[in-house]
């Protein structure tokens, strides 16, 4: 260090605020300090480091399931501020499971890590009472912790779905069908509370008998909504996610009347169909440059209380939900 900091004509204090990823230190200084350690190829002893600190210049991130694009943007854009930040990123996917988050959230602290970043599996996350009293920072994302209070980075999902289903209703709709998983599932109940929302805002009765719950077959659900008589089967439906919006479609191939459609997520294609597919859509990676941003002002001192931060979403109309009703 006392080399690079002759060679950039700074002190020792400077080329460790450098190192180190602090504040305060003008852009200049930065680069001329930069440039100094690649020419000549100084690396930092993180053992010493991170004894010296108390940091593990490490943090843990567990999802729902990585082959998922939805959780793979989210994994990286919180690696890119990792990056940024010259610290390590280690991932974990729960697949929907509460034991098996439990248990990766434990293996990461075993490793200690410096902030812990989750997608939450359904359940009480009481468990990690403990580890947010002793100070590790903790930011959950996409869905609420349970029985903890903590920050959160969510979706406006109830605008969002509300947005959509408001889009159908001035299409002249009256009759629209909710097609999503259990609504025990956060995001899916927030879905159908927009829906709702929406359909008494226009005056029109919510009915039950038009809400489709997948239990993972989202074409059949579908179907069941479509095979009711002629004057009570819906003509149009809201899609509470990117999978039973496609499922939607595949059971909508063999109906001879068109069906309006707006789904609750963009995917890949959904604008080059035949009819291409109105959505909501949202920027996906903001969920997690949103929650590793809180979680680095955390580690470096932010005590304040916890944060809940929305991202908005904007309704995209390419086609599908501008088919007007029979």
């Amino acid at each position: 260090m006392r080399d690079v900091a002759s060679s950039a004509n700074v002190s020792l204090k400077t080329v460790s605020r450098v190192v180190n990823g602090e504040p305060d230190v003008r852009p200049e200084t930065a680069a001329r300090v930069a440039a100094a350690i690649e020419r000549l190829g100084f690396r930092r002893n993180e053992i010493a480091w991170s004894l010296r600190t108390s940091r593990a210049g490490a943090v843990g991130l567990v999802i729902e399931d990585l082959s998922n694009p939805f959780y793979s943007a989210i994994a990286g854009a919180v690696e890119n501020e990792a990056h940024a930040r010259g610290y390590a990123l280690l991932i974990g996917s729960c697949e929907e499971d509460p034991a098996r988050e439990h248990a990766l959230v434990l293996r990461l602290l075993r490793r200690w890590v410096d902030a812990l970043l989750i997608v939450p599996a359904r359940g009480d996350h009481r468990y990690l009472l403990g580890e947010q009293h002793a100070g590790t920072p903790m930011v959950f994302i996409d869905r609420p912790p349970r029985g903890i209070e903590a920050d959160t980075v969510l979706l406006d999902n109830v605008g969002g779905a509300r947005a959509a289903v408001a889009h159908l209703i001035a299409h002249g709709h009256r009759r629209i069908g909710f097609v999503g998983e259990s609504t025990e599932l956060f995001t899916s109940a927030e879905r159908l509370a927009g829906y709702r929302a929406a359909l008494a805002a226009a005056g029109i009765a919510f009915r039950d008998d038009l809400v489709g719950i997948s239990a993972g077959e989202p074409e059949r659900a579908v179907r069941a909504l479509l095979e009711r008589a002629p004057d009570d089967r819906p003509t149009a439906l809201f899609c509470a996610d990117n999978r039973h919006t496609v499922g939607a479609l595949r059971g909508l191939r063999d109906v001879p009347q068109p069906v309006a459609l707006v789904g609750f997520d963009d995917f890949e294609l959904a604008e080059l169909l035949a009819t291409p597919v109105t959505v909501v859509r949202y920027d996906t990676a903001e969920l997690g440059v949103t929650a590793a941003r809180l979680a680095y002002a955390r580690i470096a001192g932010d005590a304040g209380l916890p944060s809940r931060e929305v991202v908005p979403c904007e309704l995209v109309a390419r086609g599908s939900g501008e088919i007007a009703p029979p």
